[in-house]
């Protein structure tokens, strides 16, 4: 199965982060969002974003160019209909992605395969809502998606083995590795990491460390690039809290229990660097921990 064209939904971080990677590859971009000034805004990320590569010398000027021109914004769902590929990279919400599928299922062609960039959420379920549950994977990648190297490929229990080997190519070409997850609440990186953080602000909430003292001693002491804190904050606690939901209600487990903390922050708005303050105040010139 030659895939061609890929529709994107969502410009935000992710789904920016996807068509950067997918147009440097060679494939056209349909990149959709439900807010003009947001496609602008990715855009611009984008261009910014592989300009960096072309002044390492990573990318030629002529290949951002040409990936640039690759990539088509709508704020029409429908337009990507007619895509080899869509890929939904919208808030990690059950109900919210259910709609945009529900909303795209009119428009497709009998062979576009249909993705999600859920870093948790059931594939089996969401496939099931759809008229294609065989041509249906979690295409998890991560974030920053143009640093990152790993994407993992979530198979569903209806997901054939043409849709997965067609998925585990295009990988190939961006130049990605692939590792193949069962569908299991929040499959592999996030079933690893996210009770770490959670670890982390359990650790913070019982005082036996400050912000400062544990993401030291986790960059220190286990060499870690960032500290457990520092790491939920660039994520975004939001999607932290979602994960660790996910993964309390899927398997019932005590063990991940969203930490009380975790809930207090993202009740008062503060979900990390996109907020301007999370864990750390990133307001100023340099970073401070709130705790």
């Amino acid at each position: 199965m030659a895939i061609e064209t890929v529709g994107i939904v969502g410009a935000g971080q992710m789904g920016n982060g996807i068509a950067h990677v997918f147009a440097l590859a060679g494939y056209e971009v349909l990149l959709n969002d439900v807010s003009a000034e947001g496609l602008t805004k990715a855009i611009a990320i984008i261009d910014k974003n592989i300009e960096r590569q072309v002044s390492r010398g990573k990318v030629s000027a002529e290949d951002k160019a040409a990936a640039m021109a690759r990539i088509k914004t709508t704020m029409t769902l429908a337009d990507l209909g007619q895509t080899d590929l869509v890929i939904e990279a919208a808030t990690e919400k059950e109900t919210v992605k259910q709609q945009i599928f529900d909303a795209l299922l009119p428009h497709l062609k009998p062979t576009t395969i249909l993705t999600s960039n859920t870093s948790s959420i059931s594939i089996t379920r969401l496939a099931s809502r759809t008229d294609r549950p065989e041509k249906f994977m979690g295409f998890h990648f991560m974030n920053p998606v143009p640093v990152m190297q790993l994407v993992e490929l979530i198979r569903g229990i209806a997901t054939d083995v043409e849709t997965y080997e067609t998925l585990l190519a295009v990988v190939g070409k961006l130049g990605k590795t692939a590792a193949s997850a069962e569908d299991f609440p929040a499959f592999i990186v996030n079933r690893i990491l996210m009770p770490m953080i959670n670890e982390a602000v359990y650790t913070l909430y019982e005082g036996v460390g400050s912000v400062k003292s544990i993401d030291e001693s986790m960059k220190l002491g286990a060499n870690h690039p960032m500290g457990p804190l520092e790491l939920a904050d660039f994520i975004g606690l939001d999607t932290c809290l979602a994960i660790m939901n996910v993964l309390h209600e899927g398997l019932a487990d005590t063990k991940y229990r969203p930490c009380p903390l975790l809930t207090k922050y993202v009740e008062a708005g503060w979900l990390g660097r996109k907020t301007g303050r999370g864990f750390y105040d990133y307001r100023g010139e340099t970073p401070v921990p709130t705790r």
